[in-house]
Formats: C-alpha cells, sequence, structure tokens
C-alpha cells in the first residue's frame, strides 16, 4: 500500500463498510479537532464511540468514553488515533489484537499522525490502515459537499451579496 496517496476508491471503501468508529484520543473540548469530527460523523450516520482514559466513564457527545478499546463492549471496524504518531503504535498492536474479538478492519491515523511500522504490523495482520488524513474531510470531500468543513450552506449561486450600507 502506497501511504503517501491513497486511491479514492480505497478511502470510499472504507467509509462505505464502516458504521462504528473508536476514536481514540476523543475531547470533550468542544473546540479540539476530535470534537468536531466526532459530531460531524455522528451527523452522517456513524456510531463514534470516544476513547479517552482521562475522561473514562463520562459521555461525550452521548456516548460512553472508554479507557481503551478492550473496554469497548461489542464490535467497532474502524480505529481511529488521535493521539501523536508515536502513540499510534500502541494503538495499532492493540487493535491487531483485539481485530477478531472487536470485528476491527481499519486503523486509521489523524492528519499528521504518521507511523510506518504500526501500518505495517497492522497490515501484515489483515488490518486496512490510512495515515494523515481524516475521516470527516475524506467522507466530504468524497461525497460532493461543498465544504472540507463539512457543512453544506444550501446556496450554490455565482453572485455577490449585495453589501448594506446603515
Amino acid at each position: 500500500m502506497n501511504h503517501d496517496a491513497y486511491n479514492d476508491g480505497y478511502i470510499l471503501g472504507i467509509l462505505q463498510e464502516t458504521r462504528t468508529i473508536a476514536m481514540v484520543g476523543a475531547s470533550p473540548k468542544w473546540n479540539r479537532p476530535s470534537f468536531f469530527a466526532m459530531k460531524y460523523l455522528q451527523e452522517k450516520g456513524y456510531r463514534v464511540i470516544p476513547v479517552n482514559p482521562g475522561h473514562a466513564g463520562k459521555e461525550i457527545l452521548g456516548e460512553t468514553v472508554y479507557a481503551d478499546l478492550a473496554s469497548i463492549p461489542g464490535r467497532f471496524e474502524m480505529v481511529d488515533v488521535f493521539r501523536n504518531s508515536e502513540a499510534a503504535g500502541a494503538v495499532a498492536d492493540e487493535a491487531v489484537r483485539l481485530k477478531a474479538e472487536k470485528g476491527i478492519k481499519c486503523v486509521w491515523m489523524q492528519l499528521g499522525v504518521r507511523n510506518d511500522a504500526a501500518a505495517r504490523r497492522a497490515e501484515a495482520a489483515g488490518l486496512k490502515v490510512v495515515m494523515d488524513r481524516c475521516p470527516k474531510i475524506e467522507f466530504g470531500r468524497l461525497n460532493s459537499e461543498l465544504s472540507w468543513a463539512g457543512f453544506d450552506s444550501k446556496v450554490i449561486t455565482a453572485k455577490r451579496r449585495r453589501l448594506r450600507v446603515a
């Protein structure tokens, strides 16, 4: 797998086969990127389970926070890593260990997160891997939404708005 350039079909396939995402590094702070991504993905129909040992037992956007992947009851297809590149290695290894039990099919590392050794281990175990990409951004891009930010103004026009002078 060339992790410098992903085929749109590869990314779209992962997004289409995923229903539940474990988001490692999810934050309860409304102004953090993980919070935005979690909320957006929930609005698109995904169940997003937050994983953050510092907030285990609390809730983020209506979902219980878990300390680690092993603590999550039930199955999930994707592990979305909102941690630094070094920490992503341990998360990928945990995903490999839990692959069969939890139904994990993909380890997705967020923008700026890349760990090639972890990617090789995950791929050797049969998992798909995406690095240095955001599922929120990729969903919006591949589903023809108007903005990478994930909002759709419902207005398409070439006309400039008239400025009101007081």
